[in-house]
């Protein structure tokens, strides 16, 4: 059965020497998986260049009952992505945001809502200037946690709190585990809850505070929906900001 699908891809691997996998998430079907050729003409490089990290594309998938990968015809971007294609820093916090994305959307069932958040965080960071991104992934991770149902409640915040990082809330004595922040460390909890694609550049932070706010982060998602210790781009990311 053809059908068209938005998609927001995540991840291409080479299968063999005449098809690569790709992996997306879309609009209508939820994580989908493509066959695409891995020649080395003119439309091969066309096609790698729509479906890079986050590319948003409009296809027509042959969706056959029973197969876990599928054929995509007539491939076509829905947003031209020149601001992440063309700038190093930009591209490296796309790859970092589409391995989480592959990590964390395992089921595959469609999410509009979902979806349309991706979509509009990929414009929002195509958009920005390079140097307005640097607190991109943590307001995109926070601003993810809600579609997931793990968004923290941050209505508790008071001098002197805790923040239970396995109940999601802030508590004013300490729980009985470990799990928990207190703090500075606590206190970036509901400074990333009031952190937006439009202000997010006002939000002064120190590579050590980005990067420890970032570790929280992923501790909590950890913690909640899927283990993110051994992401690829991690590192990258590190030396970045």
């Amino acid at each position: 059965m053809k059908q068209i699908l938005h998609i927001v891809a995540l991840r291409t691997i080479r299968h063999s020497d005449r098809h690569s996998i790709l992996t997306a998430y879309s609009r209508e079907a939820g994580r989908v998986a493509f066959a695409i050729p891995a020649g080395a003409g003119r439309e091969a490089a066309r096609r790698r260049a729509l479906l890079m990290p986050l590319g948003l594309v409009e296809c027509v998938a042959d969706m056959k009952p029973g197969r876990d990968v599928h054929l995509m015809h007539e491939p076509r971007a829905i947003r031209a992505l020149h601001g992440i294609g063309c700038h190093p820093v930009k591209n490296a916090v796309a790859l970092f945001v589409a391995e989480v994305l592959d990590a964390l959307l395992r089921e595959g069932a469609p999410d509009e809502l979902l979806f349309d958040y991706i979509a509009g965080s990929v414009a929002a960071l195509d958009g920005r200037e390079p140097r307005e991104t640097a607190n991109f992934h943590l307001c995109f991770l926070f601003g993810l946690g809600r579609f997931l149902g793990i968004e923290p409640d941050v209505s508790g915040c008071r001098e002197g709190a805790v923040f239970d990082m396995r109940d999601g809330c802030y508590r004013m004595s300490v729980p009985m585990h470990s799990n928990y922040l207190t703090g500075d460390a606590a206190g970036s909890v509901a400074l990333l809850s009031r952190m937006n694609y439009g202000n997010m550049h006002r939000f002064r932070l120190t590579r050590a505070e980005r990067n420890a706010t970032l570790d929280g982060i992923l501790a909590y998602y950890s913690l909640h929906y899927a283990a993110l210790g051994s992401l690829k781009s991690l590192d990258v990311l590190r030396v970045l900001f």
